[in-house]
């Protein structure tokens, strides 16, 4: 799970379900008239309007809470046959719809009381009322912006910018206090030297290859062509959470790149990129649009 895999429409449908939210504390019913008892507003938390709080404040806060479930969970995760951002987009749909009918169809309070005497002076609507129709038909309307418009599709968080070497860390391979060649590294990183690190060997060399770097039998990977004899590997990150495929073509991720972490592209296939983890995992990226070369 990594934050920086929400994206713009993701922060403008959670910012729409707090302005709702906070819309639910002000005054949806004043009294028109003298006040004859303590407090003459109603709120969407009093009992008169109970059927609006759950299913139009409160439910805008659930739909805000699938869209940001459907980027920080694993992808592919799915409620009823719909995935969790569709969701999302159904329960924004229902919170715009509820609140226009919220303004006619809730009942004022009942007046005929002893407290409330004056046969002339009425309940009518308050701030929260309108406040609630505004920010619900402005939640159903980023909701659907989240799913179209690619503008909101870009991340929320900028992603880091690469360190010296192609985004080594501090203490990696060739820095002070970092292993030395020989020894192990983090992340199973590459010692210094090794392949695609400065001074290291290029394509068409020999030279020592990390965990994994053989290529698999069963010629080109899945979704790739032919591999590219010019290429060069280099350092790059993702602008939001994506699977990597096996390169055997097999249809479930061997594991998923995440944004604000560099990963090594080691060849290039089609469109394509044959990408290697901090761990040593390699795999097919086939969705190379966007990244950010280190």
């Amino acid at each position: 799970m990594n934050i920086r895999s929400l994206t713009r429409g993701d922060g403008a449908v959670i910012g729409a379900a707090l302005l709702l939210l906070i819309a639910s504390f002000f005054p949806f019913f004043d009294y028109d008239g003298a006040c004859p008892a303590d407090s003459c507003t109603v709120s969407a938390w009093s009992r008169s309007t109970l059927p609006m709080l759950p299913t139009v404040h409160l439910l805008g806060l659930v739909a805000a809470g699938l869209f940001v479930a459907a980027r920080l969970l694993p992808e592919g995760r799915k409620l009823l046959g719909l995935a969790l951002d569709q969701w999302g987009l159904v329960l924004c749909l229902v919170v715009g719809w509820a609140g226009l009918w919220s303004l006619v169809a809730l009942l004022a309070p009942d007046l005929d009381q002893p407290n409330f005497p004056d046969p002339n002076a009425k309940w009518v609507l308050a701030a929260g009322a309108y406040l609630t129709l505004v920010f619900s038909l402005a939640l159903a309307a980023v909701g659907v912006l989240n799913t179209t418009a690619a503008a909101l599709k870009a991340p929320l968080l900028p992603a880091p910018k690469p360190t010296p070497y192609g985004g080594q860390p501090q203490g990696a391979y060739g820095y002070p206090g970092g292993p030395q060649p020989g020894q192990p590294g983090p992340y199973g990183g590459q010692p210094q030297g090794g392949y695609g690190y400065p001074g290291g060997a290029q394509p068409g060399q020999s030279g020592q290859a990390g965990p994994q770097q053989a290529q698999q039998p069963g010629g080109p990977a899945a979704g790739g062509g032919a591999p590219d004899p010019n290429f060069q590997p280099f350092w790059f990150a993702v602008p939001v959470t994506r699977p990597l495929f096996g390169e055997d073509g097999a249809p479930q991720p061997v594991a998923e790149l995440a944004p604000g972490t560099w990963y090594l592209a080691v060849e290039q296939r089609g469109q394509a990129l044959i990408a290697q983890t901090q761990d040593g995992r390699r795999g097919v990226l086939q969705d190379t649009s966007g990244i950010q070369r280190g």
